[in-house]
């Protein structure tokens, strides 16, 4: 009886660790779908904006570097 016991506890020791492993490549999986998506929507922003911030920054240069000294 004892064995049957042992065994049934070794087999669920088994299946928790083989489940815990498999949980890890979910999030890994998960993890590299997000990272895709926020490449992807940073892409698309930049290519909408690109242009618009370009000026942006170039008229922001250029007060910077017309700065009147005292």
């Amino acid at each position: 009886m004892l064995s049957i016991i042992a065994t049934f506890q070794t087999l669920g020791y088994n299946l928790k660790n083989r489940f815990q492993q498999e949980e890890a490549g979910a999030t890994a999986v998960e993890y590299a779908l997000l990272v895709g998506l926020i490449a992807v929507v940073m892409i698309a922003g930049v290519a909408a904006f690109g242009g618009d911030l370009s000026s942006f920054f170039d008229g922001l240069k250029a007060k910077i570097t017309t700065v009147p000294t005292a």
